[in-house]
């Protein structure tokens, strides 16, 4: 029905501009409080937009001449009398005639306890409704006789024509707002609570997008107590913006501050498993990783459901957001006086705390963590992308680079040397007091049984580049001497010619390059660039044996592999390996335990340790029995390799092992150094008296002050110390 044919039934009452609501509002107070009115309008003249009528029109009647609510007038009502919860938006009348007859107060009932958050839109546009109505308004017949809407041609479609889509959507909105409104007429209490309780909803996902931080140990009561600068910002801005800006603007604030909260969520997750926050140009590739790791540890069945979790999380985010924004902007405008106040209140209380340092549970009260935050990735944007042209340009400077091969590594001639990495062997498993009991009594064991065998040891430290994942960056930065910190510098070295240290190993052809990499489980391309003759990965250890979690092969089976397929063999020539132990990698459970050497076989004897072990999903309840479980694998893959070297080591063996990096915060909590040890170990007194100078401790563990050194300053030490000229004065400043 038109609202030309609705406004000959209503007062012709003067309409004024509230600039609180960019809407327009009666001057007549009995209308706002929904009075029966004492006149009709002045014959002629449209009562809604002032327009006039044609002679002779007459109001329709019957049931579908009954008059919709004044969007327009509701809202105003609203803002500018703040009418009592129970009293209704505004009256409704059936036509009798010319003139209406006011019906009982009851007779709006299905309007009483309306909410103008529901029923209209403050910022609508003033007399858009009523022009468009007048356009669709039924023209008189001859006669002034007005055809009803249920007999206009153009309502309603014939048979086999089609509907145009814009008429069928107003057609249905119209439905689901008719139902609505009955089914709250028939239950105003409950469609007050309802509205009461979506309202308080919207508020709170809004101030927890606003004051949640990013990092799970800030994660504290005290931090929802705060004023946020950006919520008081945008409310301002939302008061003062006109109507079609404002509807713009807070649907865009609603997707930032649901994008904002989703990146909290992945840096919370990324503190707590590196240590560090997302990057959101270099990171993207972790997420294969993860899913991957998940695959892994509990099948695909838990991992499609896990990443669809993620996805219905991350858009209902994102919606949710949008509309409670929304709505609270709609609230704002409905009472912009009280908003207005209570905003200029905030501002001022922010300012204050400011000034005078206000903290309330160790946590400043004034609150601008989303500006800081946005400002920190746009200089990380910046950054990264500066950072592949200054690592290019690394990359290519090489002391070695032009040293004939015949003068690379000529201390080590004829040696076997190993460089062995112990997967997240950090120093806290040497001096956090939860294990360095125990992991310094293996040490300490180690070190004994080692010099019992003929063999000496001195260790250090080196710094990571990386913290509770991302081995191949450690790895790679041990070997090629360059800060191998993120995927983009990954790519740029694995594409370079860049010497490692294996490959300078294999430029001089007096070793054999091999790599045990039981962690591998498909196609390394990258593998070529290390310069390693011959690769074995998981599938080609002879292991048939389980996986402990994310571990394929123990790394007791590994060292025992690498015996069998190239160390033990005779007549060969003398070997360098990398051999990666993965046994000490995150989720350390189930963790294998030591078992007799000539009983490794083909691996099945693991099928009833691993029943020995703990369920991951158990432990990982209780960071205590983390640290514990961590504690045990790091213990365990200490002794394989000690063991192997005792029972398979010769004169000619050399071993360098080193840890990656530091477990993840679970086990180290916040703010943990990125140190790990690493150790030399060799029967010829001769290899350890050349790097005599590096001031390293004795044994196999190192002092708590012994030399730290950054990972990617290992390469050229090593590489001077055993060339043609050790202890020369190049690479060895500390850095």
């Amino acid at each position: 029905m038109s609202h030309s044919t609705r406004s000959s039934q209503l007062p012709d009452t003067p309409r004024r501009t509230d600039p609180d609501t960019d809407s327009v509002s009666a001057a007549d107070p009995d209308r706002v409080t929904g009075a029966a009115p004492e006149s009709g309008p002045e014959p002629g003249t449209n009562a809604d937009t002032g327009t006039e009528t044609e002679p002779g029109a007459k109001p329709a009647t019957g049931p579908e001449s009954e008059p919709e609510p004044d969007t327009e007038a509701d809202t105003s009502s609203e803002a500018g009398t703040d009418p009592d919860p129970g009293s209704a938006d505004g009256p409704e009348q059936e036509a009798a005639g010319p003139a209406a007859t006011p019906e009982p107060a009851q007779a709006s009932s299905a309007d009483s306890d309306s909410d103008p958050d529901l029923d209209s839109d403050p910022d609508s546009d003033s007399g858009s409704l009523t022009e468009a109505s007048a356009q669709d308004e039924p023209k008189p017949e001859p006669g002034g006789k007005v055809p009803s809407a249920q007999a206009a041609p153009d309502d309603v479609p014939g048979p086999g024509t089609p509907e145009d889509g814009t008429a069928a959507a107003r057609r249905s909105g119209g439905r689901v707002r008719t139902a609505w409104r009955t089914w709250r007429g028939a239950h105003p209490q409950a469609s007050r609570a309802l509205t009461v309780t979506t309202s308080v909803l919207a508020g709170v996902l809004v101030l927890f997008a606003l004051l949640v931080p990013n990092q799970l140990d800030r994660l504290t009561v005290g931090a929802f107590f705060r004023i946020p600068a950006e919520g008081i910002l945008i409310t301002g801005l939302l008061l003062v913006m006109p109507p079609r800006p404002r509807r713009i603007t807070a649907a865009v604030t609603g997707v930032v501050l649901g994008l904002l909260t989703v990146l909290k969520l992945i840096d919370m997750g990324f503190y707590s498993v590196l240590d560090r926050p997302f990057d959101l140009i270099l990171d993207w590739i972790l997420f294969s990783y993860a899913v991957e790791f998940l695959r892994e540890s509990v099948g695909p069945t838990g991992t499609i459901l896990a990443v669809v979790a993620v996805v219905v999380l991350v858009v209902a985010l994102l919606v949710l957001m949008t509309l409670a924004v929304a709505r609270l902007t709609r609230l704002l405008v409905s009472h912009r006086h009280v908003a207005t106040r209570t905003t200029l209140i905030l501002g001022t209380a922010w300012i204050t705390c400011v000034t005078l340092g206000v903290q309330f549970a160790d946590v400043p009260v004034a609150s601008s963590m989303n500006a800081k935050l946005v400002q920190n990735r746009v200089d990380q944007v910046q950054a990264g992308i500066k950072d592949g042209r200054v690592f290019a340009r690394q990359t290519a400077t090489d002391t070695f680079a032009d040293t004939p091969p015949d003068q690379l590594l000529t201390g080590l001639r004829g040696k076997d040397v190993l460089f062995t990495f112990i997967e997240s062997y950090g120093r806290s498993a040497i001096e956090d007091p939860a294990m360095a009991k125990e992991v310094g009594t293996v040490l300490d064991n180690g070190s004994a049984s080692l010099e019992k065998a003929g063999f000496s040891s001195r260790s250090g430290w080196l710094r990571s580049p990386i913290a509770g994942a991302g081995s191949w960056l450690a790895h790679s930065t041990f070997m090629s001497g360059l800060w191998v910190k993120n995927q983009q510098r990954y790519r740029t070295l694995t594409a370079s010619d860049r010497m490692t240290l294996t490959s300078a190993f294999g430029r001089t052809k007096a070793w054999r390059t091999v790599g045990i990499v039981p962690g591998v489980r498909r196609a390394w391309p990258e593998g070529k660039f290390f310069g390693l003759d011959h690769i074995y990965d998981s599938e080609h250890l002879g292991y048939n044996g389980p996986y402990f979690s994310w571990t394929p092969v123990p790394d007791q089976f590994s060292l025992e592999a690498f015996e069998r397929l190239e160390h033990g063999k005779k007549d060969r020539d003398p070997i360098m390996a990398e051999i990666i132990l993965a046994s000490s990698h995150n989720p350390w459970a189930p963790v294998a335990r030591m078992t007799d050497w000539d009983d490794l076989g083909d691996g099945s004897v693991f099928h009833e340790i691993k029943k020995e072990g703990k369920d991951p999903k158990e432990v990982w309840k209780n960071p205590e029995s983390v640290r514990t479980e961590y504690r045990h694998a790091i213990e365990y893959s200490l002794t394989s390799l000690v063991q192997y070297v005792e029972r398979y080591g010769d004169e000619d063996t050399v071993l360098v092992f080193l840890g990656d990096h530091q477990p993840n915060p679970t086990v180290t909590g916040s703010n943990a150094s990125r140190d790990v040890p690493v150790t030399i170990v060799a029967h010829d007194k001769k290899v350890l008296d050349k790097v005599s100078d590096w001031g390293w401790t004795d044994g196999l563990k190192p002092a708590e002050d012994a030399p730290r050194w950054r990972m990617d300053k290992f390469r050229d030490r090593f590489m001077t110390a055993y060339g043609p000229n050790p202890g020369s004065a190049a690479g060895t400043s500390a850095p």
